[in-house]
């Protein structure tokens, strides 16, 4: 009987430890168990939106309108409510994780809650089936955007720059996949993720330049045409070339023109391309930090800015983010952390089709 009763206390022990505050540790405030209430229900309305979707998926069933924006909002919210509960206790604050997002804003144990995520996107955003693929995506870009660069004047070294900028918000706007939907808008469609009217706006730029374009560089410039003719009579922000060219010349090649003095600033390329995805962001104030003559310490502080920073995943996540008022452009580039991995692709990418 007595190892009986040895084992049924050291059970009951182990589940006195298990029930009480390690010693020297006090008992949660209110904060801090608000934190964790807050954090479990966001984490668990997240995982049901995921279920949701992936069985309406598997059965066939109609989408909703926006299908990917209650997935959206609800990983806004995870990620927020893990913000505020590592503030409430940092003790919370966890190892790093594979999408590189600073510890304190993510739990690196629901990595696969967002890779279902991905998943889920890649399935609503697919291309429409008239969609016009190319073989080479990655190296239209670079190649379109290098052609516009020099037929601006650029230096080959500035052009190459331009080049690499505009690969890195190709893996912005789709992490690099090409004629996809877009599961959060039915406006911004395409490699670039262009409205109809983004698109006309670059086309009639296009065809103002590409004169130049031809004697500059003519095996691009039948490249052109033959993409055009081919594209004739569709929507052209569903042909990977024509949505490229015109998403380049409708935002960021009027800005080619500042790549060199960009990167005496920003010697960092992936900086470099945090800039110019702040171009399809906040272009206003972007384009008066560019003139100010102090690119990192101009402020914007107006609250429609504000909120479409914040609708791009910067300075969204927690409430002390969302309670800024005001950022440096020094501060919001170091704030685009959502963005980094998505550079580093692209970088990689560059590479291989630029070697040295």
């Amino acid at each position: 009987m007595r190892p009986r009763r040895h084992a049924a206390a050291v059970m009951a022990a182990l589940a006195l430890l298990l029930t009480t505050p390690a010693l020297g540790q006090s008992a949660l405030t209110a904060k801090q168990s608000d934190a964790v209430a807050a954090y479990d229900r966001a984490l668990g309305d997240f995982k049901s939106i995921l279920a949701e979707r992936r069985s309406q998926i598997e059965a066939k069933q109609p989408l909703p309108n926006l299908p990917g924006q209650a997935l959206y909002l609800a990983r806004v919210a995870v990620i927020s409510a893990y913000k505020d509960l590592t503030d409430a206790m940092p003790s919370r604050i966890g190892k790093p994780n594979k999408f590189e997002i600073p510890p304190a804003y993510f739990d690196a144990e629901i990595e696969p809650l967002v890779d279902e995520y991905a998943r889920l996107f890649e399935i609503m955003e697919a291309p429409p089936a008239d969609a016009q693929a190319s073989a080479t995506p990655f190296k239209d870009v670079v190649d379109l955007a290098a052609a516009i660069a020099r037929a601006k004047g650029l230096a080959p070294v500035h052009a190459d720059a331009a080049g690499r900028i505009s690969l890195g918000l190709f893996y912005a706007e789709t992490n690099g996949k090409q004629n996809v939907r877009n599961g959060r808008s039915n406006t911004y469609m395409g490699s670039f993720q262009t409205g109809p009217s983004e698109d006309r706006n670059g086309h009639r730029k296009w065809e103002a330049i590409k004169p130049t374009i031809a004697a500059t560089d003519p095996g691009l410039n039948a490249r052109d045409d033959k993409e055009e003719a081919r594209a004739r009579g569709t929507d052209h922000r569903f042909n990977h070339w024509t949505n490229v060219r015109d998403g380049l010349m409708n935002a960021h090649a009027e800005l080619f023109a500042e790549i060199p003095a960009i990167v005496k600033t920003l010697p960092d390329p992936i900086d470099q391309m945090k800039l110019f995805e702040l171009i399809q962001i906040i272009p206003t104030p972007t384009r008066s930090a560019l003139k100010s003559g102090d690119l990192l310490g101009y402020r914007v502080s107006n609250p429609t800015i504000m909120k479409h920073l914040r609708n791009n995943s910067i300075f969204a996540f927690g409430q002390a983010d969302r309670a800024r008022t005001s950022a440096s452009f020094r501060e919001i580039l170091g704030a685009m952390w959502l963005f980094k991995r998505k550079f580093e692709k692209a970088m990689a990418k560059y590479a291989e089709i630029k070697p040295r």
